[in-house]
C-alpha cells in the first residue's frame, strides 16, 4: 500500500470562527487573551495526516479483510458492499499543539486551547481530503470511524494502525491502551466509495450530541444491515 504523508499544513487561527464557538466579544479583555493564545498557536502548529489508498482482499458476514488486515464490523461491510478499494486515513492538530496546550495551568486558557486544536485538526483533514480528491479523483464518497458506532468500536483503532503501518513514526499519533489517540485532536477513518450517502449518525440514538450530522434513523439497521435469520443486533 502506497502511504502519502502530508506534514506542511498551514494552520492560521480564523479569530471570528473562534470567538463565535468561545462566545468572547471582540474588543474586550478576554478577547486580548484569546488573539495571544491564537497567536502562540499559530507559531507552533504543525497539523499533520496521512493516507493509504487500500484494496479490500475478502468480505465476511461480519467484516472485511484490507491489504491482509482483518477488520470486523457489519456496517462497515454492507458500506463496501460494491467497493473494490478505500482510503484508510489519520488526521491530528499535532503533537506541537498538544505539547502547547498540555502546559497550561488556567481551565478557561484550556478550554481555548481545545478549539484552537480542534480548528487545527480541521485543517488537517482539509488538506486530506483535497490531496485525495486531487490525486484519485474518487467521486461521491462516504466515512466510518472506529468508535463512532458500538458496531465499530474503538478496538478497531488497532487494525486501522496496523493497515497504516506506523503513525506514531509519521505524524506522532500513538494509541493509549484504551485505544484513545494522543494528541487528541486526532481522527482515524476508512474513506470509501458509495453511491448513497452515509454518516454513522444515522445509526446513533444520542439524543443530545453537538456533533450530530444527520437524523436518527431508528429502522435503518433493521432495513439495511441487520443479517438474515437474525444476524448483529
Amino acid at each position: 500500500m502506497e502511504l502519502y504523508i502530508l506534514e506542511n499544513i498551514s494552520y492560521q487561527a480564523d479569530l471570528a470562527a473562534l470567538r463565535q464557538r468561545l462566545h468572547v466579544q471582540a474588543g474586550s479583555d478576554d478577547d486580548a487573551d484569546l488573539v495571544r493564545l491564537a497567536g502562540e498557536a499559530e507559531a507552533v502548529a504543525k497539523p499533520k495526516a496521512m493516507y493509504g489508498l487500500a484494496f479490500i482482499d475478502d468480505k465476511h458476514d461480519d467484516g472485511v479483510t484490507i491489504e491482509g488486515v482483518r477488520f470486523t464490523s457489519r456496517v462497515l461491510r454492507v458500506n463496501l458492499d460494491l467497493a473494490r478499494r478505500v482510503f484508510a486515513y489519520v488526521a491530528t492538530c499535532g503533537v506541537e499543539l498538544g505539547a502547547w496546550a498540555h502546559q497550561m495551568n488556567d481551565m478557561l486558557y484550556q478550554f481555548w486551547a481545545e478549539a484552537i486544536k480542534e480548528a487545527a485538526l480541521r485543517a488537517a483533514i482539509k488538506t486530506l481530503n483535497d490531496h485525495i480528491n486531487d490525486r484519485y479523483r474518487p467521486g461521491h464518497t462516504s466515512v466510518m470511524n472506529p468508535g463512532s458506532l458500538a458496531d465499530w468500536p474503538l478496538r478497531e483503532q488497532r487494525p486501522l494502525f496496523r493497515l497504516l503501518g506506523d503513525p506514531t513514526a509519521a505524524i506522532g499519533v500513538q494509541l493509549t491502551e484504551s485505544c484513545l489517540m494522543e494528541p487528541n485532536k486526532s481522527v482515524s477513518g476508512i474513506r470509501f466509495p458509495t453511491a448513497e450517502s452515509f454518516e454513522s449518525c444515522q445509526l446513533c440514538p444520542r439524543e443530545v450530541c453537538p456533533g450530530r450530522r444527520a437524523p436518527y434513523d431508528a429502522a435503518l439497521y433493521d432495513r439495511k444491515y441487520r443479517q438474515q435469520g437474525g444476524g448483529v443486533s
